[in-house]
């Protein structure tokens, strides 16, 4: 399936693009953890001060507390829900419990919720979510969320929703910046789909699919 490239000549322009997308849509969205979309969610915070009618989930999560300074959950609280007047529904991925039992309820929660947006980010190995490469996760077919195990820093255990699940959206939204990704980049935008590069696996089934990349990042497809 196609994906549709935005590029940028800064990060920040790139932000700009994903905030004024938050900002504008209303449903059930899926965001996204690492240090990447900070400043999209301090963004979109200044554009909206209501958010009660979005639905709030997470792509991912660490077997951590919320306020852990590793917690994704606690990214987005800082940078975007701590920062609004109103609040919908926030759907928190509960690291804290473990694994097993945070996959599970969060399987539970989100199955049978179709998202309108899911935001993702790219590793510089080509994972996206909690999705690493030759991970059994990406072959999962009924579950929606499952544990994962990281593969880069920091190593502590995770949970992730899977690729079918991630799929549902209408929309799915990759941000990338930096030259640190672009091969990465080059990989899960211009590469044939692989289990090496999660990242082009991740594919909206009936919608569309959107890179949005600062020119460092794209560097690998333009050059």
């Amino acid at each position: 399936m196609s994906v549709e490239l935005r590029i940028h000549e800064e990060a920040d322009q790139a932000a700009v693009e994903v905030a004024d997308l938050l900002a504008s849509t209303d449903g059930d969205v899926v965001l996204t953890g690492g240090s990447t979309p900070r400043r999209a969610y301090e963004l979109a915070a200044e554009r909206r001060a209501d958010w009660s009618d979005v639905s709030f989930w997470w792509g991912d999560e660490r077997c951590v507390g919320p306020d852990d300074e590793r917690s994704n959950y606690g990214l987005a609280h800082a940078a975007l829900l701590a920062q609004v007047g109103r609040l919908g529904p926030v759907h928190r991925i509960r690291g804290e419990l473990g694994p097993a039992r945070a996959a599970a309820l969060y399987d539970e929660e989100i199955r049978d919720v179709v998202p309108d947006v899911v935001l993702l980010g790219i590793g510089p190995d080509s994972h996206t979510a909690s999705l690493f490469p030759r991970s059994p996760a990406l072959d999962e077919q009924e579950r929606a969320a499952v544990p994962a195990e990281a593969a880069l820093q920091p190593f502590v255990a995770r949970v992730t929703l899977t690729p079918w699940k991630l799929a549902e959206a209408p929309l799915v939204v990759f941000l990338a910046t930096g030259p640190d990704k672009a091969e990465a980049v080059a990989r899960a935008f211009a590469g044939p789909p692989s289990a090496d590069t999660p990242a082009s696996l991740v594919r909206s089934r009936n919608g569309t699919t959107l890179a949005v990349l600062n020119r460092a990042a794209a560097s690998g497809l333009t050059d």
